[in-house]
């Protein structure tokens, strides 16, 4: 593939993650277009965040055994054909309908843009890889709120969909030209892959999603439930792989602490980085009392550091290695969050910029290490899976992020409408909630350090097909 990976590639990760924001938005607008309530409207969102969460395991294995460029073609057509019905959608079930399969096609994009790094891009090379790619998903995170709001000023809620039609269709244009042809696909390997399994965890993946989303982090005896449903369905989940001929997941593949190591460090960082979008707003704006327009090109600096800062980041990974920039890109990340947990309201607004671009800056630079890590030796057999998994750790980390640190942030104020409350109770509430981020990137810190100590044995247990 050579040098023209980047052309193939890029467009597949940009589009879903571009997607995962533009929609937000449009919400107010799409509420007034469907005569529709504000919590039906929010099913735009969520429906393509619970596709991608509770499939993309499964479509990364899928694409080991069918072959990852034709099952990556078949995503970028699904995700183009669905982008253009939920621009013509008539009414707003419709909509969520084909949002659904939009979600489906950027798992498949998003689980197997990573696999084709780690399988073509030589190894001296993957930390680069893996920061470009890391740059167009933070390019996409970033762009998406204000393209979006361009669009629909300009042409119409319809737009914000629509504009993945032309760039879908080139994505599978150049992945077509450029991506390698798979082998040719046995009958029997259609035949053993693991339905049940691939169930079981959409509905466990499906219970947990939904138990951190309802309440907005106040939880109630439907989140309790639902978190039952969770532990229980893991539960089923592994007495299933156990017992399956070819499972979804091999639990030998957990033995290597690599590999463990790197799905947990991915969900604790991801946790923490969701405190930003969380905190944030509230922080600029009631605690400092800046207007919207303000707080909004804020927030951008920190997506707008990250994507920058990506593929010098890779480059740092390839020369000086992945277990070292994790431990780097950690501390930076620690010492970011222990600042904004210090900075009192008297600093303004330069008091919480500095400190979220040291923590961003070294998050691009753990993103490009920790996925260079995880996926260096994997067999290929199992690229697509693992990459899924990578993607889910992330996914479920920024979930449980939204209720969790939002719930702790909302302690802290003490209050139950954060709108009313005092400023200083919102700077202490933003305060505690940055010392919670530090201490769960110090476990994170906890885990790499271990897990450094025990690399023996890596290709044993990664050699599982």
């Amino acid at each position: 593939m050579g040098a023209r990976w980047p052309l193939a590639l890029s467009l597949s990760i940009l589009m879903p993650s571009l997607d995962t924001s533009i929609a937000n938005a449009g919400l107010p607008i799409l509420a007034r277009a469907f005569s529709a309530s504000f919590q039906a409207t929010q099913w735009i969102v969520l429906a393509y965040l619970f596709a991608i969460t509770t499939l993309i395991v499964s479509v990364g294995r899928l694409g080991d055994i069918i072959g990852r460029r034709r099952l990556l073609l078949t995503g970028i057509a699904l995700f183009t054909v669905a982008s253009l019905l939920c621009g013509v959608a008539p009414a707003l079930w419709l909509l969520i309908v084909a949002r659904a399969v939009q979600g489906l096609g950027a798992a498949i994009m998003l689980a197997l843009a990573l696999a084709f790094v780690s399988e073509t891009v030589p190894q001296a090379k993957t930390g680069s890889a893996m920061g470009l790619l890391g740059t167009m998903s933070a390019i996409g995170t970033t762009l998406g709120p204000s393209l979006g709001g361009l669009l629909i000023a300009g042409l119409g809620w319809q737009a914000i969909f629509l504009i993945n039609v032309p760039l879908g269709i080139l994505g599978f244009l150049l992945a077509y030209r450029y991506l390698p042809i798979d082998r040719q696909v046995i009958e029997r390997d259609w035949v053993v892959f693991d339905k049940p399994g691939t169930l079981l965890l959409a509905l466990t993946l499906a219970a947990y999603t939904l138990a951190m989303t309802f309440g907005h982090g106040h939880f109630g005896p439907l989140n309790l439930a639902l978190l039952l449903v969770a532990a229980c369905g893991t539960g089923l989940f592994v007495l299933a792989e156990t017992k399956a001929t070819s499972p979804l997941i091999h639990l030998a593949m957990f033995r290597d602490p690599l590999l463990s190591a790197g799905l947990a460090m991915s969900g604790l960082v991801s946790t923490v980085m969701m405190a930003t979008l969380v905190v944030g707003p509230f922080y600029l704006s009631y605690a400092l009392g800046l207007k919207t327009a303000l707080v909004g090109f804020i927030l951008s600096i920190g997506p707008l550091v990250a994507a920058t800062a990506g593929v010098p980041a890779g480059r740092l990974v390839d020369r000086f290695g992945a277990q070292r920039m994790i431990a780097i890109g950690l501390s930076g990340i620690a010492g970011g969050t222990f600042a904004l947990s210090m900075v009192p309201a008297e600093f303004g607004v330069t008091g919480y910029v500095a400190p979220i671009i040291v923590v961003t800056a070294n998050y691009a630079l753990f993103q490009a290490a920790n996925n260079t890590a995880i996926m260096a030796g994997v067999h290929p057999g199992q690229k697509g899976v693992i990459s899924g998994m990578l993607n889910l750790s992330r996914n479920l980390g920024l979930i449980t992020g939204v209720s969790v640190m939002g719930a702790i942030f909302a302690a802290a104020s003490v209050t139950s409408d954060i709108t009313t409350v005092h400023a200083e109770a919102i700077a202490t509430g933003m305060r505690v909630t940055f010392a919670v981020a530090t201490a769960i990137i110090l476990v994170a810190i906890g885990i790499s350090v271990g897990s450094g100590s025990l690399t023996t044995g890596r290709s044993q247990s990664r050699a599982v097909s």
